[in-house]
């Protein structure tokens, strides 16, 4: 070819590069027109409490980004390293070293069953403004703004609550709060955090003690309020259809006109989405045991937006895992349960309640370890110590004075003739075990009055509080029942050893009882010392750090004492399998990452 040729072939070469990069450069200039036009659209459609609640953060991302832009072309300047090259290192490091803890060291997906803490990756979540907002806009589409909240008190009220022994810190605060109403607008919601890895903290009634639903990684709240109809009662098959925002209270006066009632009762506000959570009970555990007694079915949406039902309605099955089990109890850490199928119970037709003293609790733990020896078929054993019978008294609530002694409150159900019996047979019981005084209501009035200090337990401690400082740390443990009497007396030591005043409570039938605490800002780490050798007691007695509270964040780091590092590494692996990015409720339960330098309290 001749060199004329060539010369022209390399023109028209060069011709259509020019060519292609005005094209581009005319692309690229109209983009950016195109893009600044949709971005003014965006913004004035965050006009509302959205744009008002970010726009400062998303300033000073954007001072941030200057700053880390300054820095980098100074490190370029001075190592002569392209500056494109940093962050693209950086990126790499971060989600290599991600996947590799994933995968192992070899680079293939582990075969271990457990995760050690030590082996756990903490999770890579996007909480930017710029993702938050651009994820209110899809969370809009889902539910409707007008399900959607960003007001600093909602925001707060859906982090804690003054009777939590969790002290919320400012920063466990979720970005926005959001109603779904239906499953299938849970599942959109989810979707929608699964692709932005923005995580979530499920709320049902907010009555959890253990720090449950602090936002401790920001992200989002679903708030289930919206979610709280009864759905179907199928009175011949004993079972009810609820969502999660039904409160138990409601259920069983919806379930009372059809002479039936669903027996855990925990404190008074607790909806069915929260108990399955907690895994709660009650009063009438003694009798009718607790909340996983009495699913028989959920509908869960996963941490990716996957719906799932658990079972079917049956009383029984064998066909595969225990699903259902398996959710209740997990705090919201491998999904959200959006519908429940629950087992109800006959209304029984005779309830009397009895109340009898002790000089000691000692004397009447032994009293309630006879009862339960004797097997006399009791609904309910309760057990409240003199400081807790004297607040009940100073909070003047019940319709009586109270004796200021170790008391117990028993509650009979049966034919006329059995509850009858079955009084007589505890009377006895407690006589021998040294009662002082003995009553039983002979009406459904008197029995309400005789039970109506039980129901003021909690708040009867929370009015001693004098100013804002004051605070209320309830927390429970659970022991063979053969070990009750030992751990009530040295923890009422211990309490009184502190100077603080701590009243004890509980549903001592079972061997569960609760410490309701007070103390102010400046005797924290005193109360949490308490707490800490309760359930160190507990657990050195072979029972559980919590009977029913629930675990949540307060009570995580007791869980290898109460079972072993395999089991916790276990329920690691089960949060991985089921949740990988970590979205739901992170941090509760099991650690998912180190903790800091004394965050741990010594054993």
């Amino acid at each position: 070819m001749s060199p004329t040729l060539i010369q022209r072939g390399l023109l028209r070469s060069r011709c259509l590069e020019l060519a292609e990069r005005r094209v581009f450069t005319r692309r690229a200039v109209l983009s950016r027109r195109s893009y600044a036009t949709e971005e003014k659209a965006e913004r004035e459609s965050f006009k509302g409490q959205l744009y008002q609640s970010t726009s400062e953060r998303v300033e000073r991302e954007r001072e941030q980004q200057a700053r880390y832009a300054q820095a980098r072309e100074a490190q370029k300047r001075a190592r002569g390293t392209p500056a494109w090259l940093v962050p693209f290192v950086l990126t790499v490091g971060v989600v290599g070293g991600w996947y590799a803890g994933q995968r192992g060291s070899t680079g293939l997906p582990s075969t271990a069953s457990t995760v050690p803490l030590s082996q756990a990756i903490p999770p890579q979540h996007d909480t930017a403004p710029a993702t938050l907002q651009a994820a209110w806009a899809d969370f809009k589409a889902v539910v409707g703004e007008e399900n959607i909240s960003t007001q600093a008190d909602e925001l707060k009220s859906h982090s804690g609550s003054e009777w939590s022994s969790y002290p919320s810190l400012p920063e466990d605060q979720p970005f926005a709060v959001i109603r779904p109403g239906s499953t299938e607008e849970v599942s959109g919601v989810m979707k929608i955090c699964h692709k932005r890895r923005i995580p979530v903290t499920a709320y049902s009634g907010g009555t959890a003690l253990e720090g449950h639903f602090a936002a401790t990684r920001g992200g989002i709240c679903i708030d289930f309020s919206r979610m709280d109809q009864i759905l179907t009662l199928h009175k011949e098959d004993l079972d009810v259809v609820v969502q999660p925002a039904v409160g138990w209270e409601t259920l069983n006066e919806e379930l009372a006109e059809h002479q039936l009632f669903f027996p855990p009762d925990p404190g008074p506000g607790a909806m069915i989405g929260g108990m399955v959570g907690t895994g709660c009970s009650g009063t009438n555990a003694y009798r009718y045991g607790t909340m996983k007694d009495w699913v028989l079915s959920l509908t869960v949406v996963m941490a990716d937006g996957t719906i799932i039902k658990t079972k079917q309605r049956p009383r029984k099955s064998s066909a595969g895992y225990d699903l259902t089990r398996t959710f209740i109890g997990s705090e919201g850490t491998l999904g959200l349960v959006t519908e429940a199928v629950l087992k109800v119970t006959p209304l029984p037709q005779n309830i009397r309640v009895a109340v009898c003293t002790f000089p000691t609790i000692r004397e009447a733990a032994n009293c309630v370890f006879s009862v339960v020896g004797a097997g006399v078929p009791i609904a309910a054993i309760e057990i409240l110590d003199d400081v807790q019978m004297r607040c009940i008294n100073a909070a003047g609530n019940t319709s009586r004075s109270w004796k200021e002694a170790p008391t117990l409150f028993f509650k009979f159900s049966g034919t006329p003739t059995s509850v009858k019996e079955h009084i007589s047979m505890v009377q006895s019981l407690a006589k021998k075990a040294n009662s002082k005084t003995f009553e039983f209501a002979r009406n459904k009035e008197e029995g309400d009055e005789l039970w109506s200090a039980r129901k003021e337990a909690l708040w009867s401690v929370m009015a001693q509080k004098k100013d804002h400082t004051d605070h209320v740390w309830t927390t429970d443990v659970a022991v063979p029942i053969s070990r009750l009497a030992d751990i009530i007396e040295e923890t009422k030591e211990d309490i009184a050893t502190s100077g603080l005043m701590g009243a004890i409570v509980g549903h001592v039938g079972d061997g569960n009882f609760h410490s309701i605490i007070l103390y102010n800002d400046r005797e924290h780490d005193l109360a949490d010392s308490v707490v800490h050798r309760m359930v160190k007691r507990a657990i050195e007695m072979e029972g559980t750090a919590t009977g029913e509270h629930g675990v949540g964040l307060v009570k995580r780091d007791y869980l290898p004492h109460e079972i072993g590092d395999g089991a916790v590494d276990l329920m690691r692996k089960m949060k991985q399998a089921f949740d990988p990015l970590c979205l739901l409720n992170c941090d509760k339960i099991v650690r998912v990452q180190k903790p800091k330098a004394g965050e741990v309290q010594e054993w």
